[in-house]
């Protein structure tokens, strides 16, 4: 089995990790905020489903847990929450919650995969990395507010967070920069959800015992 090496330098700078967190703390604290909850969960809101997914996926890769050492983490989360909680919902009616799930998706998923492979996971596991850290944080978030799971419907999601994934890692190994290869990655990632929400994309379901 790899022995996966902490790198000597973080891959990317911290603030690509912080727009992602800040991106699906948003949907984490928004989600709060239209079922009416107080402001305490709100915050929990925003801090778990900002930070789920990549916990998981520092525990899984033997790396610190990231937002326990860094100091902005939980600030950033704090002050999405409080945007949340000062502004008025109708602000984020309609489907820009969805869009900015979808952004935080694609960012999350290629950064995720970047830092997997930094410490020294093949590239797919990395992969599988990126994917769990765009997609924990708003299963997370679906669970605990009893809504039914983004996984559970129709349109591609895991699948646009493991394109993201697959192209952050084919960008690496072909020996290209990680600020460009997560800008592809992201960019990318977000276009195929962005379709698929729009177009209501998905792949096909299975037929069943018919």
């Amino acid at each position: 089995m790899p022995t996966i090496i902490p790198p000597d330098s973080p891959a990317l700078p911290a603030a690509f990790d912080i727009l992602g967190i800040a991106v699906f703390a948003l949907t984490g604290a928004l989600s709060a905020a239209q079922m009416r909850q107080t402001f305490v969960t709100v915050a929990f809101f925003a801090l778990m489903t900002g930070v789920g997914g990549g916990t998981l996926r520092d525990l899984l890769i033997g790396a610190p847990v990231f937002w326990v050492r860094d100091p902005f983490v939980a600030p950033v989360c704090l002050a999405v929450a409080l945007l949340a909680w000062f502004t008025p919902v109708r602000w984020w009616q309609g489907r820009l919650l969805e869009w900015a799930d979808a952004l935080g998706l694609a960012v999350y998923s290629g950064f995720g995969t970047i830092k997997a492979m930094a410490w020294g996971v093949p590239p797919v596991p990395a992969m599988v990395m990126g994917v769990v850290t765009g997609c924990v944080g708003g299963i997370v978030r679906d669970v605990v507010a009893g809504q039914p799971s983004i996984l559970m419907r129709p349109e591609l999601y895991v699948t646009a967070g493991a394109l993201a994934a697959a192209v952050a890692a084919a960008g690496l190994a072909m020996g290209f920069s990680p600020a460009l290869t997560w800008a592809v990655a992201a960019t990318v990632g977000f276009a195929l959800r962005g379709a698929a929400i729009h177009w209501s994309l998905g792949l096909p379901a299975h037929e069943g015992a018919d």
